[in-house]
């Protein structure tokens, strides 16, 4: 990975199995087409009763969008757009698992992977906002001796900075390259600490505020602050703050359990070899380890951009942005990283604000407009090992967006 500076390139690149943790879309398309397919496709309003046609952004449009990504060869699509009025539309393309005819659930549970990173961030924000963290305090600060070693110093390291991915902390986060250590590794489990020490046996990819370059391991330390601030596991300030607040009653995190609830679509990963594997069945060391369905991220979107989480000098800070290193650019062309959100043009003017999430089997992209009046989820259940055919799936699934959220005419 390249920073945005030539004098702050990383040593090391990532596997492609880090590649594909860091919740970026990096490995997301299957390698073949697959036989059998159905499509589901609905209209569904918030209160359940039937929901009328309206003009512009219609369901054979979203229609179109997931056939058009599961045609690319993935498994499974689900999609949803949540307008203001509440009306939805839903869509599904594929199968939910390989060799049946069973669709994928409208409303199934998947790994968001790294989306999770934008609660992570409105809790960081809200816990500034009482006093109780600077943006400006140092990791050493808050976590003393934690950052240290081969060049690594939490003295010079901020809670912006960790936020914004531009702390230069090395990312090595376990993961898997080949079937056989998928089977061998699946159950594996880590403590924040064990995650942390990973990374301090690589130098720094840049001195602290001097480039871009996504790091898993900075959240991991967010969330160690998180819980060093507010006197509890950072796990419960999500559900309390965020979660609960929103009604998002479907968003949970997995912990070490290595299923999913149901229903949900299978998810598959192909190896550099070919090989397809239902990698359902995992557990995932990070904040990607939460499980989502597509209304609950829509929800959450919603209420972060319409106001209900943050005040607006935080919204503010969440929302300045710096550019993303060049090797991302390609896959968010434009795309700019704020403190756990991510800016992206529109084709149609302006911007939208997401936080894609791509975990080995679940690849989760989203958007919403400014007010958060209007936001689209896409979930996809397959990922692979090819990063030009993550890029076809990534622009695929980047377009399905784009489309919904451009024609906002039927917002009412």
């Amino acid at each position: 990975m390249r920073s945005t500076t030539p004098a702050s390139a990383p040593r090391h690149r990532p596997s492609q199995q880090r590649q594909r943790r860091i919740g970026r879309g990096w490995l997301a398309v299957a390698a073949a087409a697959l036989g059998t397919a159905s499509v589901a496709i609905a209209v569904q309003p918030s209160d359940g009763s039937a929901a009328k046609s309206a003009p512009g952004y219609q369901q054979d449009d979203l229609r179109l969008g997931t056939d058009a990504i599961q045609a690319l060869g993935v498994t499974g699509v689900q999609a949803r757009v949540t307008t203001a009025s509440g009306r939805d539309l839903v869509a599904t393309s594929g199968v939910a698992v390989v060799g049946t005819k069973r669709p994928v659930p409208r409303d199934g549970y998947f790994r968001i992977a790294s989306t999770g990173k934008a609660f992570m961030a409105a809790v960081i924000l809200q816990l500034v906002d009482e006093g109780k963290l600077s943006l400006d305090d140092t990791v050493d600060r808050r976590l003393p001796g934690v950052i240290d070693g081969n060049g690594n110093d939490g003295r010079n390291i901020t809670v912006r900075q960790l936020l914004q991915n531009t702390s230069g902390l090395h990312d090595d986060l376990p993961g898997f390259d080949t079937p056989q250590e998928y089977y061998q590794h699946r159950y594996d489990t880590y403590t924040p600490e064990q995650i942390v020490a990973r990374a301090m046996k690589h130098h720094p990819d840049f001195r602290p505020g001097t480039g871009w370059s996504y790091s898993n391991t900075g959240y991991v330390v967010l969330g160690m602050i998180v819980e060093k601030a507010a006197g509890r596991p950072w796990q419960e300030e999500v559900e309390s703050r965020i979660l609960k607040p929103l009604g998002m009653n479907h968003t949970y995190l997995a912990g070490t359990t290595s299923t999913l609830r149901r229903p949900h679509a299978d998810g598959y990963q192909v190896f550099a070899s070919g090989e397809r594997t239902d990698v359902t069945e995992q557990i995932v060391p990070d904040l990607g380890g939460y499980v989502s369905t597509t209304a609950d991220v829509n929800r959450f979107f919603q209420g972060l951009l319409g106001g209900k989480l943050l005040s607006e000098a935080r919204m503010a800070e969440m929302q300045d942005t710096v550019p993303v290193d060049k090797r991302i650019e390609a896959i968010w062309p434009g795309g700019r990283y704020g403190l756990g959100l991510v800016s992206r043009p529109l084709t149609c003017g302006g911007s939208y604000w997401s936080h894609e999430g791509g975990e080995a089997g679940y690849i989760t992209l989203n958007g919403a407009t400014d007010d958060g009046s209007r936001t689209v989820t896409v979930s996809m259940s397959t990922s692979v090992n090819d990063f030009d055919e993550t890029l076809r799936q990534h622009k695929a699934a980047s377009d399905l967006v784009d489309r919904a959220l451009c024609d906002t005419s039927s917002n009412s």
